[in-house]
């Protein structure tokens, strides 16, 4: 029987409610706006399946050598519906027109994120673009597995914990399935993600969100919102309240602070990520219209990259170099002292006051430091000097 000891070592992947045989596992929301598995003593088998299929219990070492690549989609088109080079959506592309399923994370009717499948052109638009909220995986690895017995190609696209999950899920490997991960700074609350929608709708209903609306560039990207009666709120991403609780790890799931994923040798066959810090690095890949940054970590990765080759621009990188202004491919986010402070305030103080105040107080607290670092070096300095 699986039991959540610690909620950092719980990713949510939903490994554990999938491969239930007496489906006595329910997922349910944490006070924090998290989902974590609770099991019915009653019905449990104690099977063990629930552990076996846990991807922190069972931790993979992955020795490859993945390659860096700098690249976009030719069509302008979508590229500019995508968050940077619109790979994802060639990827898809390939799998479909092979008679495959894609699965992505999707927004349900109120704007929340789940996890879902497509087997059509049409319908991929509502995978693109960045979600900054955890998706909800719910029965996905046991529908990616029923598809795969099927003899049918399968693209699985999430992030570095899902495809672990769907991995040890799985528990073998299959020549048809294609895994593409992100690389990920780490996964918000779904219970923020609704309070911040509240405050911002105001009583308007949402007909449409995008994380990273590019119209105003892609490195100045904005968060925009449109609502049913015609208006629309748009704010540049790093001025935004909600985008810089997120970047300052103020609602992280707590796993996402001692992420067991963040490396450059992965699960997937594909990571797919943002190319910042191009226009130091490869400038001829920059014109502000989203450039991404690929690793292909697998043989499959290799293959699906020569497939779309032609239909995109692209230059071979150094990966070390490439990911100098990508820290989260390596880099575990920091636990924010701060993020207590901003749970037990978040749903009594306006939304954007309460950040801006955090982040106020976190700045004052680090020039108080840098100060008496500086009055101690002094006197450090002055001691020597006297004793002379």
């Amino acid at each position: 029987m699986i039991k959540i000891a610690r909620k950092e070592e719980c990713t949510g992947c939903h490994g554990c409610y999938n491969v239930c045989p007496k489906k006595c596992i329910d997922m349910n929301f944490d006070e924090e706006g998290f989902l974590y598995p609770s099991v019915d003593s009653d019905k449990c088998l104690e099977c063990g399946l629930c552990e076996k299929v846990c991807p922190i219990i069972h931790i993979v070492e992955v020795e490859n050598d993945p390659i860096a690549i700098g690249c976009y989609n030719k069509d302008e088109k979508i590229r500019m519906e995508s968050s940077s080079g619109g790979i994802f959506t060639l990827i898809s592309e390939l799998v479909i027109q092979s008679g495959g399923v894609v699965f992505g994370a999707e927004f349900d009717e109120n704007y929340n994120v789940r996890h879902s499948y497509v087997d059509n052109m049409e319908d991929l638009q509502k995978f693109r673009g960045s979600k900054y909220v955890q998706s909800t995986i719910g029965n996905s690895y046991y529908d990616v597995k029923k598809f795969l017995e099927q003899g049918r190609q399968v693209l699985f696209s999430g992030t570095p914990c899902q495809i672990a999950g769907l991995k040890r899920y799985l528990r073998k490997d299959y020549d048809n399935l294609i895994c593409q991960d992100i690389v990920c700074h780490g996964v918000p609350s779904t219970y923020v993600w609704e309070h911040y929608k509240k405050f911002i709708a105001n009583g308007r209903r949402i007909s449409g969100v995008k994380f990273r609306d590019k119209s105003t560039g892609w490195k100045t990207y904005s968060l925009q919102i449109d609502f049913d009666d015609g208006s629309s709120y748009n704010d540049i991403g790093n001025e935004n309240s909600y985008i810089k609780g997120f970047v300052k790890d103020f609602y992280l799931r707590p796993s996402c602070y001692e992420c067991k994923y963040k490396t450059l040798h992965r699960e997937s066959d594909i990571t797919l990520a943002d190319f910042w810090g191009i226009e130091a690095n490869e400038p001829e890949l920059d014109d502000n219209k989203g450039t991404s940054l690929i690793f292909i970590n697998s043989d499959k990765g290799r293959i699906t990259f020569e497939d779309i080759k032609k239909d995109i621009v692209f230059k071979i990188l150094d990966i070390k170099k490439a990911i100098t202004h990508n820290p989260s491919a390596c880099k575990v986010s920091l636990y924010n002292k701060k993020r207590l402070s901003f749970y037990r305030k978040y749903k009594k103080i306006k939304f954007d006051l309460l950040i801006d105040n955090l982040m106020k107080e976190s700045m004052k607290k680090k020039i108080i430091i840098y100060t008496n670092n500086k009055k101690s070096m002094f006197k450090r300095v002055l001691a020597k000097l006297i004793l002379k």
